[in-house]
């Protein structure tokens, strides 16, 4: 499909899961982003296979929840496995119950995020231009100059804003000429997408095993005996180029102590990891999300993941500048939230990657006889096991340094820059049970009120919206009642008294203050935020 047009707002280079999940979210503001990819077509490959309950969350925003949760399936759990025998196993059973909608990690190639993402963009009218490569990049005062090659033929295309979802190889980080510090580990790995016939794969756990020179971890997915495996190369395979599944087995049968036999090979390759990070995600007006901006081992399961949250975080402040409601200073915000989120996660991926691959003999005793006793025990605490899922689920990844954030309260539970707690409510206006996740649905700004008001300050309230801030601010009350202690408490407010938050368009809080002032509110929303109020 060749591109008619020669001018866009938003050129994303890149139909990966984060460029869709960045075109998906600007859809909801009313941008119609041009998207190009130098594939043929969207990914036939497993990929990524853990899709955390963050991302779930976002789905649930974009309303296409009900097309994913029905083709992929939550694990049960974890075992470490060494000598093929079971070391150390955690359940994951709904280990993030009451947390979050979604109290698990899921299983979902990445394959079938891409569909999901790709549909939601075909129902509203915006195609991927595939088999299109970015050739150059040219930026000047209020615009971007991008050189397209399709078909052979190349085409200038002038664009406002450029994304950089183009991965590892990134050319839109190569034009900007930004560094992508970082090394490449020594070893060689393989990824698989295989149908077995083994009699000890036998449940949804996640299984890894290990000895002093082997590494394998299966996946369970979806579909029925149908596994992801990852594993450690041999040294005496790292310089070939015609390694096959096949040549896999003997090594995973002794590791596993077990049979394996393949019944279906959908996909086999070899590779190495790396872990680098750009210096900048951004450039003038272009920015970098996902691999493009940060790459890491696939441990935990957060490398998809965190690309979707940087599309998230990014594309609500640009369709703000875009659309002329909010001044162009919030982009600096977005390297400021997301920078620290990938160090920190570059920093402990490689840690706990180092651990498993260590050849040291003091690690490897480490490994083998006291890091499973230590887990063991470990994983009894509910306080330990509720940490390791918000880590891992992303739900507790905050903002609390950012300085587009406000906290006047006094609540330390819950503070400005925290993802907003899902939280049962009871809307006393509709009568119906909800949570507050569902209230801030919708694009924009959600302010939330607690306390007892009398109905002329809440007209008051809903008037001041319409006249300064229609479509930029929706609003809820949440009055004090036996069926909502649990929220009051969550926030730390005093049902006597009245809270004012403010939350985000990416369901991270933004202000809040134990006091309902207009004129404060009004102040963050201006002066922070920097919204420019309907005239």
């Amino acid at each position: 499909m060749a591109i008619t047009d020669q001018h866009t707002q938003v050129l994303i280079v890149g139909a990966g899961p984060s460029g869709l999940m960045m075109a998906s979210q600007l859809l909801r503001y009313g941008i119609q982003p041009l998207i190009i990819d130098n594939k043929q077509g969207p990914t036939s490959h497993s990929n990524a296979v853990g899709v955390q309950a963050r991302s779930l969350e976002i789905y649930r925003q974009l309303g296409i929840i009900n097309h994913v949760i029905p083709y992929g399936k939550p694990t049960g759990g974890l075992s470490f496995n060494q000598g093929g025998k079971q070391r150390a196993t955690f359940s994951l059973r709904n280990v993030g119950t009451g947390m979050t909608p979604f109290p698990y990690l899921f299983l979902y190639q990445q394959s079938k995020n891409e569909r999901a993402l790709l549909d939601n963009l075909t129902q509203n009218c915006c195609p991927v231009y595939w088999d299109t490569t970015l050739i150059s990049l040219q930026q000047e005062p209020g615009s971007v100059t991008a050189t397209l090659k399709t078909n052979g033929e190349e085409q200038v295309l002038k664009c406002h804003w450029a994304i950089g979802a183009d991965g590892a190889h990134s050319a839109v980080r190569k034009q900007s000429q930004i560094p992508f510090k970082g090394d490449t580990y020594p070893s060689f790995f393989y990824l698989a997408d295989l149908k077995l016939d083994t009699d000890f794969l036998t449940c949804d756990y996640i299984r890894l095993y290990l000895d002093k020179d082997n590494l394998a971890g299966f996946f369970p997915l979806p579909e029925k005996d149908r596994y992801r495996i990852i594993g450690t190369l041999p040294n005496e395979f790292d310089n070939r180029e015609d390694v096959t599944a096949d040549d896999m087995l003997p090594y995973l049968s002794d590791l596993t102590k077990s049979t394996v036999t393949i019944e279906e090979n959908h996909w086999f390759t070899t590779y190495k990891l790396h872990h680098r990070m750009a210096e900048r995600f951004r450039e003038q007006r272009c920015f970098l999300i996902g691999d493009a901006a940060h790459i890491h081992s696939p441990v935990g399961g957060q490398g998809m993941n965190t690309g979707l949250q940087d599309a998230y975080n990014l594309a609500w402040k640009l369709a703000g500048v875009i659309n002329g409601q909010i001044r162009d200073s919030i982009l600096d915000s977005y390297a400021d939230e997301r920078m620290p989120v990938a160090k920190r996660l570059l920093s402990t991926t490689d840690k706990a990657f180092n651990i498993v691959m260590s050849k040291s003999w003091l690690t490897r005793m480490y490994r083998q006889w006291i890091l499973p006793n230590v887990l063991n025990l470990a994983w009894r605490s509910k306080k330990i096991r509720t940490f390791f899922f918000k880590v891992v689920s992303q739900i507790g990844i905050n903002y609390r340094e950012s300085n587009i954030n406000l906290h006047l309260s006094k609540s330390t539970k819950v503070k400005a820059g925290d993802r907003i707690p899902y939280l049962k409510v009871y809307d006393e206006k509709k009568e119906i049970e909800t949570d507050l996740h569902e209230w801030c649905a919708k694009p924009g700004f959600t302010l939330i009120v607690f306390g007892k008001f009398d109905e002329m300050f809440l007209f008051t309230i809903a008037k001041w919206i319409t006249n300064k801030y229609p479509g930029m601010l929706n609003f809820f009350y949440l009055p004090p009642s036996g069926k909502n202690v649990e929220v009051f408490e969550a926030f730390e407010a005093d049902p006597h008294k009245q809270m004012a938050i403010v939350v985000r368009p990416d369901m991270h809080i933004g202000y809040m203050n134990d006091v309902v002032d207009l004129g404060m509110i009004d102040n963050y929303l201006q002066n922070v935020v920097g919204i420019i109020p309907q005239k």
